[in-house]
Order: structure tokens, then sequence, then C-alpha cells
């Protein structure tokens, strides 16, 4: 039977050889996730080399937080964008848990996320979960959470309102579309921790700050860091 596997995996990658979800030119051998030269061209943040950087500025206004980064700025119509289209809407699920494991191994080897002791992903509605199959931020942080040596809590949080998306949303109304759209279920899984919260995507940063604003406000004696996939350089002011 292995035989046979093996077969039938040598046939596929022959007739359909592995792609880069950035670029789409073929993969190099040995290359994981994107080709070497996306690996080497991607617009990294270095975010979680700093304490106070851009992302975390603009989040100390807004609800306090330990840290902030995001892996790679995220450019409209470039290849980042359909890597992240990829997981989120075309069931690439496994690329989201790459795409974390090698973000986690940046957050492990700087230092200044030692102390995490727990990973949270950002919640799916239930029924935004059922039609996905999946939340492309639990796959996300469990990639961290692995580099990290810790343990991912999918539970603790949930989303209990199915709001629109916020992608579909008027940048003037996401801060109003995410209001109340949180709770936290089990707040002795998380008092007195150091949690991670993970999503994939930092625009307005309405849809992250939510999130933790509920998780501090339900759970005694507990401090929030937040990484994110990718950030807008817009966002943050930095493209003027």
């Amino acid at each position: 039977m292995s035989i046979l596997s093996n077969f039938l995996s040598d046939l596929h990658a022959l007739l359909f050889p592995p792609v880069c979800p950035v670029c789409g030119g073929p993969m190099d051998e040995g290359a994981r996730t994107v080709c070497t030269r996306c690996r080497t061209t991607i617009p990294l943040t270095r975010y979680w080399e700093e304490f106070d950087n851009p992302m975390t500025r603009r989040l100390w206004g807004l609800v306090p937080v330990v840290h902030a980064s995001a892996l790679f700025f995220f450019v409209g119509g470039g290849g980042w964008r359909r890597l992240i289209h990829g997981f989120k809407y075309r069931g690439a699920w496994r690329l989201a848990r790459d795409m974390g494991r090698w973000y986690g191994s940046y957050l492990a080897d700087c230092g200044l996320y030692d102390d995490v002791e727990v990973v949270v992903p950002v919640p799916l509605h239930l029924r935004k979960r059922l039609k996905r199959g999946y939340n492309q931020s639990e796959y996300l942080a469990e990639g961290i959470a692995a580099e990290l040596g810790v343990g991912v809590d999918r539970r603790s949080v949930v989303r209990r309102r199915n709001n629109p998306s916020q992608a579909l949303s008027r940048k003037s109304d996401r801060w109003a579309n995410v209001e109340g759209v949180f709770g936290v279920r089990h707040p002795e899984r998380l008092a007195g921790r150091h949690v991670l919260l993970v999503d994939d995507v930092f625009t307005t940063g309405a849809t992250i700050v939510s999130c933790a604003e509920t998780i501090l406000r339900s759970v005694p004696g507990c401090r929030i860091s937040i990484a994110a996939l990718a950030v807008s350089e817009h966002e943050l002011g930095l493209d003027r």
C-alpha cells in the first residue's frame, strides 16, 4: 500500500508540479512554503525585533498591549495578497499553518515573546466557519504556537454575532461592525496569563482591537500581545 501511495504521490508531482503561492512560478527543489526568490524578497516588517514599533504605537492608543507585530507588509494586488486569499478563501489551510511556523520562528528567536503562555486565534462565527470549513487564524496560531512551544486555546474566546466581513465594509463602518461581536466563555483558562492574539491581516485594527478589549475586560490579570500575519503600510501611515 505504501508503494502505491508513493507512486501516486510521485505521479501527482510529475503531472502537477508544485508552484509558489505568491508568484505562481515553479517551486525550487527543497523550498518550503514559497519559492526561494519570494522568500528572499518578502517585505518583512521586522517589528518583532522592536518593543516600540509603528504597529505597537498604533495599538497603544486603542488597547493596552504588551507587544504587537506582523510578519510582512500587505500590498493590495500583489502576490502576497494572493497567498492570503489562498488560505482564506480557497481552502489552502496547510499554507496558513506553514506561514504561522515561519512567522513563529522569528517570534521565538527575538526574545520579546518568550513569556507568552498561550496563543488564541481570533474566532470566526460558527456559521462562517461551517461555510469555509475552517478558521485560517487557527492554523496560523498552530504554526506560531509550535515554534513558541506553547498551546493553542480555540474555545475560550467566541464570536457571538455573524457580522458582515470587514473587507466588505466601509472603513468608517468597521469599528461599529465589530462592536459587541466577541465573548469569553472560559475566562479561568486565560486568567493571569500572557495571551498572544493571532489574526491574518491588520488593516484598521478594528477586529483584533475589539477582540483584545473583550478578553481584557472579561479575564482578570490577563496580558495581551498581538501577532498579525500581514499589516497595511497605508493604515500605519508609512506610505506617505
